[in-house]
């Protein structure tokens, strides 16, 4: 009796915890200065290199804009008033200038209190069109560059709920866009609809083990509202705004225009539907039409895909990635597993790649087979192509140069896609007669821009690749040891035009046209300023350490703005753990000590206006080298990794390591977890949307692709839930309520506060209301702040001080 007296107190104690009401709080003067700022502009600019288009937007929405009604199906969010994506980032200005301009000139006739979203630029880049929302509903509107106007082409009737809402045909002259049907039905108030039934799913034998997806379909009346949100006309819209009709209603998914405009690849979903994966999955056929849209012919045919073999490198059978090549009119491409894609099959080739020329009829022409998984292609011409594979499991990527015409192949490039050092960057890309990107190709010459990641530290670089003798030559690579040149894009690869960008620790990032040709030409085209005014004495840098096993581990370390030399810091380390298949590509370091400052919503560096040291960026490698797989001792090299990290700092004189904070988003949430489970490391600890208990899980996370049952013990003790007995140091959890990431439910947060507060642990959960995954609102994330900023003072800072206060008030009375 007495036991089962403490068994329904300890249940008791778990299903109810105290509550505290409390309104949205701001951080402090410090931290809010650096978190509520107006952001530059996002930037758009042609492929020659004449125009730029400056897009303003609001940093966060309002928890207002989040509380507008929102429907979760088939993975995804919507607004059913509005018709477009509930979660959408909109853009509230726009500008325009001549890349030789200084001053960008402001659009006029842009819709009041505007929404903008889905830019498409049209085939001639005269114009962008684009979506603005507004409280009815989603309209049509489109900017005339030259001469800065923007004007409304439709009402608010667009069905932006399924995406490709905007597609230019060829002319200049007209869109296709995806309207609401005339004969759309009331949606279902599944709150308050009276069940017909129960919902029924049935398991026919056949394994289908698929992740956790959220937002799935769950009863018939969400299979209803589905199908009556994501059904649209399609209607020809000029841009005079004449609109006339064009293909009748229906689930389309998917609108794509051949190269040469005179065909139309539309994908549409089809019945039945699914409760187990999203509507991407969902079974879909894909048809051509002609330009007038008359069908053409039906040339794929896709069934509902729950069921696949075991494995991150498994497929659907059938044709898949289906497009258009880009070097050709009107030519369609696909590929196909040749190992029904299982990746158990032992096969010499794993995928064949196929393509059929219009009208599309005739007998497919292979033209390519790759020995792993076909990751995509860049066209060039007749005779040249590039392809790439992958194969997860060995983090190994191929690139293939070969000849569509012939199917004559050769592997250019073999390595661990991990080994950053290796990689010999991307070919580069221009736009061609028929305005689509394929390769930038200069006789039998190619180029490749890259990251120019490297022990000596990060410089980019083009590099020339000759097709015919295999070899390459360095065109250009960035000489800054101060700053840090991103290659963004190759305006003009003959005159030697590239659209750089350019940063310090104390300098905003700003766009640059470099010649490589002439030494130091450099041309400003942006003059963005400063908006982090408070951080520019900030004291960051790059350092580097090593584990006790002498694997090497890197992180980015700031200094507290008011540091003076001697004295001990409280330290917020933030990481989030990867994992590896070989120790040299871990110990690799991408970190870069001229990248600018920037305090996004979600960073820890706030905290060196209070005080703090900040390790931002530690690396957490966890490697599994050979037959053995990292998360086998996932635990231990957790725990070596935090070690090291403050070892690191310690040794460098800076910190109190008693007053180390460890904190993480998602995943490193659940290394946080982990860390104040297994250590004693750490004085308290930050989790936010992260997953604890990873037999809610089963069929794998992250990068781990064995189930529960094959692998029960790793689930076991990789959950934090599991060994909350353990759980001694502070914990503050926080989490979205409407969290969409595929497991990480709310309810791991819940059940992962209930246990800790059952078993008596320090413990804080955070629940922030109508957040997703990433926080959006601006209400949440300075709450979020306090809520940090409290935390840490109370548990870092200031650890000890109360019961040094006890102990001394104690003393004063005996």
């Amino acid at each position: 009796m007495k036991n089962i007296i403490q068994l329904f107190a300890f249940l008791l104690c778990l299903n109810g915890y105290a509550q505290q009401s409390l309104t949205y709080q701001q951080p402090s003067e410090e931290i809010l200065e650096l978190a509520d700022v107006d952001l530059a502009p996002g930037v758009q600019i042609d492929s020659k290199g004449e125009h730029m288009v400056l897009l303003y937007r609001n940093q966060y929405k309002s928890i207002a804009e989040l509380s507008e009604t929102e429907l979760r199906l088939a993975g995804l969010r919507i607004n059913p008033v509005t018709n477009i994506g509930s979660r959408t980032n909109y853009y509230t200005n726009l500008k325009v200038k001549k890349i030789t301009d200084k001053d960008a000139t402001q659009v006029s006739g842009l819709p009041e209190d505007a929404r903008l979203s889905g830019f498409s630029w049209s085939p001639d880049e005269s114009m962008i069109a684009c979506l603005n929302t507004t409280t009815k509903g989603v309209e049509v509107w489109v900017l005339h560059i030259a001469e800065a106007k923007a004007k409304k082409l439709t009402s608010a009737n667009v069905n932006a709920n399924m995406r490709s809402t905007i597609n230019w045909f060829k002319d200049n002259k007209h869109l296709l866009v995806k309207m609401l049907p005339n004969d759309r039905k009331p949606l279902i108030d599944t709150e308050t609809a009276i069940p017909t039934g129960p919902t029924v799913s049935v398991s026919d034998g056949e394994k289908a083990q698929n992740r956790t997806y959220q937002d799935l379909l769950k009863t018939p009346n969400d299979e209803f509202n589905f199908e009556q949100l994501a059904r649209s006309e399609i209607k020809k819209v000029s841009i005079d705004g004449s609109v006339e009709g064009f293909l009748g209603a229906d689930l389309y998914r998917g609108i794509d225009f051949s190269p040469d405009g005179k065909y139309i690849m539309v994908t549409t979903i089809k019945r039945p539907f699914s409760y187990l994966v999203t509507y991407t999955r969902f079974p879909s056929k894909s048809t051509i039409y002609d330009d007038r849209g008359n069908i053409v012919r039906t040339v794929n045919e896709v069934s509902l895909d729950e069921v696949r073999p075991k494995g991150f490198m498994s497929t659907r059978m059938g044709k898949r990635n289906m497009n258009w090549r880009g070097d050709k009119p009107s030519t369609l491409f696909w590929a196909e597993a040749l190992d029904k894609g299982d990746p158990e099959i032992e096969t010499d080739y794993r995928d064949a790649v196929y393509q059929v020329e219009a009208p599309f009829n005739g007998q497919p022409k292979l033209i390519l087979k790759t020995k792993q998984r076909f990751g995509g292609v860049q066209w060039g011409d007749d005779n040249t192509a590039v392809a790439y594979d992958y194969w997860w499991n060995t983090r190994n990527t191929k690139t293939y140069l070969f000849n569509p015409s012939t199917g004559k192949s050769k592997v250019i490039s073999d390595r661990n896609y991990q080994d950053v050092y290796s990689d010999p960057g991307n070919f580069v890309s221009a736009k061609n007669d028929l305005g689509q990107y394929t390769l930038n190709m200069n006789g039998d010459k190619l180029y490749l821009m890259g990251d120019g990641y490297s022990k000596e530290g990060q410089f980019p670089f083009i590099d020339e690749y000759n097709i015919k003798t295999d070899k390459t030559k360095r065109l250009y690579q960035s000489e800054y040891t101060d700053k840090l040149e991103s290659l963004n894009y190759a305006i003009d690869m003959k005159k030697g035009e590239i659209l750089v960008r350019i940063e310090s620790q104390k300098e905003y990032p700003n766009y640059y046209i470099r010649n490589i040709k002439k030494k130091n030409d450099l041309t400003a085209i942006t003059a963005f300023e400063n908006p982090f005014k408070s951080l520019e004495a900030v004291n960051k840098r790059v350092i580097n350490y090593k584990r006790d096993d002498g694997l090497g581990l890197d992180g980015t370390l700031y200094l507290p703005l008011d540091y003076k030399e001697g004295e001990k810091y409280p330290m917020i380390l933030w990481a989030y753990p990867r994992e590896y298949k070989d120790k040299a590509s871990a110990s690799q370091s991408t970190a870069n000590p001229n990248e600018f400052v920037y305090p996004y919503w979600g960073s820890p560096i706030y905290w060196v206006t209070k005080g703090y040291v900040v390790l931002d960026g530690a690396a957490f490698p966890i490697v599994g080298e050979g037959s053995e797989e990292p998360n086998d001792s996932f635990r231990t090299q957790l725990v070596a990794n935090g070690k090291a990290a403050i070892d690191a700092v310690d040794n460098l004189g800076y910190i109190d390591r008693d007053k180390v904070a460890v904190g993480g988003h998602s995943y490193g949430a659940f290394m946080t977890a982990n860390l104040l489970s297994h250590s004693n490391l750490f004085a308290a600890g930050i989790a936010r949307s992260g997953a604890y208990n990873r037999t809610l899980t089963p069929f794998g996370f992250q990068s781990e692709e064995r189930s529960y049952w094959e692998a029960p013990e790793i689930y076991y003790n990789m959950s934090p839930f599991m060994h909350a007995d353990k759980m001694k140091t502070p914990l503050l959890l926080i989490h979205g309520v409407a969290d969409n990431n595929s497991g990480t439910y709310p309810l791991q947060s819940e059940r992962y506060f209930n246990a800790l507060k059952g078993l008596g642990a320090p413990v804080r959960l955070v629940m922030l209301p109508k957040e997703s995954h990433g926080y959006r609102a601006k209400e949440s994330i300075m709450h979020m702040l306090w809520e940090q900023d409290q935390w840490l003072d109370k548990h870092v800072k200031n650890k000890g001080e109360k019961e040094e206060k006890i102990e001394n008030e104690e003393t004063i009375k005996n």
